[in-house]
């Protein structure tokens, strides 16, 4: 009879009623014991046969072989029950049983002789049944082979054999259905492997999870191992430790477990190195997929856009915005490059422990995904570089067009200055703006060439790509070259400008100074008219004296001359600057008139000033002379005296100006001080006369004479003066005219 299929949990209310059990307990010839409890309610034959058939699949044929001692422990049931329970014996498990011991209640069926019939029965029934009262049953087992209801010292906890079971057989189950599963899926893959066409199906799991099996086994097999240890240990039973039980090696629940654990194991193994190879491939093609698609996108819509971006823009404005577009495309390159570090950190943890084949698809894998990466990042970097050449070069283009701008309109404005000084500081604004601009435009050539150095540096596209990219960069180079050539004839234009402007200038600066100087040759003029005026006063004690003096006031007038002459040049000068920068100034227009009258001014007084110092030259000349002869005439001192008069008359009269004005040479005391000295002389001069006066009584006539002869020589004088008058009031017309055509010309410009 084979009940190898039958399992717990299809009856464990049944087993849990503990109609019948195993204690684990052995005869004295090794065979187990088989224990029917029977109790005073009413036994399920059905029940109990499909017990003891679950009961006896558990133990191994060799086991079973050695005969089976069947405990029916009818003391708390009826006696017509335990005989159809032996008798179900025969019907169950004839061949098993060696032995049946029934125990019968200790009064009650000593009555009755009923042993009797199960031993007339013994050649049917196949086995021995005895009737034995339980204090009586160690004759026939060992007491620690016997559980405590018998009055033995086996322990047994049906409840922990029963949970035990169903873990026992729980495992076998899960265990064998994943053994079958393992095994076609290693098998599986073998075949596979043959065919790499096909695909490995790395969906394909088993049911159940085989780390928990298996750690449901080695608990199980831990507990097994513990029970048989102490059991040996304890001597069978008694108070050294648990006692042996229905799952020892005679159960075959130990190997079976250990057996079904090491296949376990085995395939287990097998299963995940499949898988591992599996994963392995899985993860190879993944990459293998990822690297494709950062390829593909760096060499499809990543170079596209680069491509369709070569542009460098007309100024600032429009090379910022290519700048933010070009931001735009870093960032979504950016996200690829991401995924470029990441697969590379994938590719270097496989390529540490991948076999030979796969580290050359790998590093096969992992060389072009570099190539294509490092090509593109660096045409973006070569792309940002140009950019922000680009942006330089516009900023300092723009920067030198408004700085030209400024020069331009500086130089469209018209000059007004007030003075040479604010002409002066023009200039030097106009010569700073123009270095300035100088400087800018070393500052575009060179961004100009650094833009065309990184154009020229910019990576090339792959061979593979036979059109050139929109947006020649010969177009660019153009573009560059057009604005420095465009900046330079700007600046060479407003260089041009800046010649006629500093020219112009450079009069306005010589016209003022010219006016400056013609101003200074005024002031000079009536500094020396006021010096003439104020300090030229005395005439000399002597004529040696006079005569000096008289030098000087030559030199003197020679020096008022030149400085006449001077300002006449440098007005004349003004004239002709005004006519060349077509322009009226506001100080030359008074600054002739008032140079004439101060020379008219200074020309009168000097002329009086000399005839004055002739005069006295006269004078002392004269009076010397008579002083000194021994024999002089009486004409000769009334010469004397009538000169001497005639001075002294002078130095009280005043120096009557052209425009009708008066003026004293110095001050009433200097006058004094000067006629003083004349009249000195003319007190000599009177005292020779009275000293000669006796001397001439005797020659009255020859005084009369010499009378006449001095009213001839007066009247002379008089005549000459009034020539030497005629001939300077026509100098002073001429010179008139001349300033007067000199003034219309000055007023002309």
């Amino acid at each position: 009879m084979s009940n190898v299929n039958m399992e717990a949990t299809n009856i464990l209310p049944i087993l849990k009623k503990k109609l019948a059990f195993l204690s684990g307990g052995k005869d004295r010839r090794s065979g187990l014991i088989l224990t029917i409890p029977l109790s005073s309610d009413q036994t399920s034959m059905e029940e109990l046969s499909a017990t003891l058939d679950y009961l006896l699949s558990i133990p191994s044929e060799k086991c079973k072989a050695r005969g089976f001692t069947v405990i029916v422990d009818g003391r708390k049931s009826q006696w017509n029950i335990v005989k159809t329970v032996v008798l179900m014996l025969q019907n169950v498990i004839p061949a098993e049983v060696s032995l049946v011991c029934v125990v019968k209640p200790d009064e009650f069926w000593d009555k009755k002789v009923t042993h009797f019939c199960f031993w007339k029965e013994k050649d049917r029934l196949g086995f021995e049944v005895i009737l034995v009262s339980a204090n009586k049953l160690t004759r026939y087992i060992e007491p620690c082979q016997l559980t405590d209801d018998f009055g033995g010292s086996l322990d047994y906890d049906h409840s922990d054999w029963l949970n035990k079971r169903l873990v026992f057989e729980k495992f076998t189950k899960e265990s064998t259905s994943l053994l079958d599963e393992l095994s076609i899926i290693n098998e599986g893959d073998k075949s596979s492997s043959v065919d790499k066409d096909k695909s490995a199906d790395c969906a394909l799991l088993p049911s159940f999870d085989p780390e928990t099996v298996l750690q449901t086994g080695h608990e199980l097999l831990s507990e097994l191992q513990q029970r048989r240890f102490n059991g040996s240990e304890g001597g069978g039973g008694g108070q050294g430790g648990p006692a042996w039980c229905p799952m020892e090696e005679e159960l075959l629940a130990q190997p079976q477990v250990t057996k079904l654990l090491d296949s376990l194991r085995e395939q287990y193994t097998r299963y995940q190195e499949l898988c591992r190879q599996r994963n392995k491939r899985t993860q190879l093609d993944e990459i293998h997929a990822k690297v494709m698609q950062v390829v593909t996108w760096l060499q499809g819509p990543g170079s596209e856009l680069l491509k369709t971006h070569q542009a460098i823009g007309d100024s600032m404005r429009a090379a910022q915005a290519l700048q933010q577009k070009h931001e735009e495309i870093e960032s979504q390159h950016s996200e690829w490059f991401a995924v470029y570090v990441e697969l590379n950190q994938q590719i270097a943890a496989l390529l540490s422990a991948g076999e030979e084949e796969e580290v050359a698809e790998l590093k096969a894998l992992q060389q072009q995904l570099s190539d294509v990466c490092y090509r593109q990042a660096a045409q973006l970097e070569s792309r940002q570089n140009v950019l922000q050449a680009a942006q330089g070069f516009h900023s300092t283009t723009q920067e030198l067009s408004q700085q030209l701008d400024g020069l331009l309109g500086m130089l469209c404005a018209d000059v007004a200055p007030a003075d040479g000084a604010s002409i002066q500081q023009n200039l030097k604004l106009l010569e700073e703006k123009l270095q300035t601009v100088e400087a800018g435009l070393t500052s575009v050539r060179q961004k100009g060439a650094l833009v065309l150095e990184q154009m020229c540096n910019q990576p090339s596209w792959s061979l593979e790509e036979s059109e050139s990219p929109p947006g020649d960069p010969q177009d660019n180079v153009q573009q560059i070259q057009s604005v420095m050539e465009e900046m330079q004839l700007r600046k060479q234009r407003c260089e041009d400008m800046v010649d006629v402007r500093r020219l112009k200038m450079l009069q306005m600066v010589q016209l003022f100074k010219c006016e400056e100087d013609a101003l200074q040759a005024v002031e000079w003029l009536g500094e020396l008219l006021d010096a003439l005026l104020k300090t030229h006063v005395r005439l000399g004690d002597d004529s040696q004296e006079t005569r000096t003096m008289l030098d000087k006031h030559r030199k003197f007038v020679d020096v008022a001359q030149s400085t006449y002459d001077y300002g006449r040049q440098l007005l004349q000068a003004t004239v002709v600057l005004c006519q060349s920068l077509r322009c009226t100034t506001r100080s030359s227009g008074d600054t002739l008139p008032r140079l004439n009258r101060v020379w008219k001014q200074f020309s009168v007084s000097a002329e009086e000033r000399q005839q004055r110092l002739e005069l006295a030259l006269n004078f002392h000349t004269a009076a010397e002379r008579v002083l000194q002869q021994e024999f002089v005439e009486a004409e000769s001192l009334d010469e004397v005296d009538s000169s001497g008069k005639t001075l002294l008359d002078r130095l009280t009269m005043p120096i009557i100006f052209p425009d009708g004005s008066e003026q004293y040479f110095g001050s009433p005391s200097d006058t004094a001080a000067a006629a003083e000295g004349v009249r000195e002389r003319l007190l000599l001069v009177e005292e020779r006369r009275l000293q000669l006066q006796e001397a001439r009584l005797h020659n009255d006539e020859e005084e009369e004479e010499e009378e006449v002869l001095n009213g001839q020589e007066a009247r002379l004088d008089v005549i000459g003066e009034e020539l030497s008058e005629k001939e300077e009031q026509e100098e002073e017309e001429e010179a008139g005219q001349q300033d007067e055509d000199l003034e219309r010309a000055t007023q002309d410009c």
